[in-house]
């Protein structure tokens, strides 16, 4: 009976379940223990393995540049990191109320490791997060188009819960750029988050957009409705120092000169 048990349980995918049981019958002592306890440690074990089987499918579909996580964020080098806005996002109560948040800061600063901890913290708490470098989320786009599935890759995306757009603007757009563009953000604006990720500071934003008209309608349904780190600092990238036998031999009658 326990063997027949075991095979329905794994016929209705509870394998976790199965398994429980199956390592239940091992234990000696386990006749002793009451039956709803010893039901509720299966139901608990298959529950369990059923959300992380959801999480690992949320993060994978989030296709996320980097491994990140919030508690590993690193709040003791100086970059401008506001301790109590940190605190705020973990929450995710600003996804909640469809607000956007905006990273802003030179290169190497982690604004993509940011970018990618607050989607992964996103996925765990249970919403649908896809990450995307603007140049790749218009190309999409335009092959979208060529395809005739706009509409369906727009309601896709307009549909995430928590969209980050990282290397925003670091080409101006085309026309054709900016009507799409228009598209995701418009679609989203009080409806869904998005995360920003640049290099760019907000008061260029409008030369690299191009039309005034657009410009104006984009930055309204993003800036108006988010929050910002403006991060500051030199570049948390480890520096690369070659070892001792990449060095090339300099003859010993020749000179150099260091250039800094």
């Amino acid at each position: 009976m326990l063997h027949q048990t075991i095979e329905k349980l794994h016929a209705l995918r509870l394998t976790a379940m199965a398994d429980a049981l199956q390592t239940q019958m091992t234990q000696p002592d386990i006749a002793a223990m009451p039956f709803e306890e010893r039901l509720a440690i299966l139901v608990d074990l298959q529950h369990s393995a059923v959300l992380n089987a959801q999480l690992k499918q949320r993060l994978k579909r989030a296709g996320m540049r980097q491994t990140a996580c919030i508690e590993n964020l690193d709040l003791r080098t100086p970059r401008n990191l506001d301790r109590g806005t940190i605190h705020t996002l973990t929450t995710g109560h600003w996804i909640k109320r469809n607000l956007n948040v905006l990273i802003l800061g030179p290169s190497g600063i982690g604004k993509s490791w940011i970018s990618c901890a607050l989607g992964n913290q996103a996925a765990r708490d249970g919403f649908p997060v896809v990450y995307k470098r603007l140049s790749r989320l218009l190309d999409d786009l335009a092959v979208a188009r060529l395809h005739g599935r706009q509409a369906r890759a727009l309601t896709s995306l307009a549909r995430t819960r928590v969209l980050i757009i990282d290397d925003w603007l670091m080409q101006k757009l085309t026309a054709e750029q900016r009507r799409d563009l228009m598209e995701v953000i418009d679609d989203r604006h009080g409806r869904a988050s998005t995360i920003i990720a640049t290099q760019l500071p907000i008061d260029r934003w409008h030369d690299m957009i191009g039309d005034p008209t657009y410009a104006d309608a984009i930055l309204d349904r993003l800036i108006n409705n988010a929050y910002r780190l403006e991060l500051k600092g030199t570049t948390m990238r480890p520096k690369f120092k070659p070892a001792a036998e990449d060095q090339p031999e300099i003859p010993a009658d020749e000179t150099t000169t260091a250039d800094g």
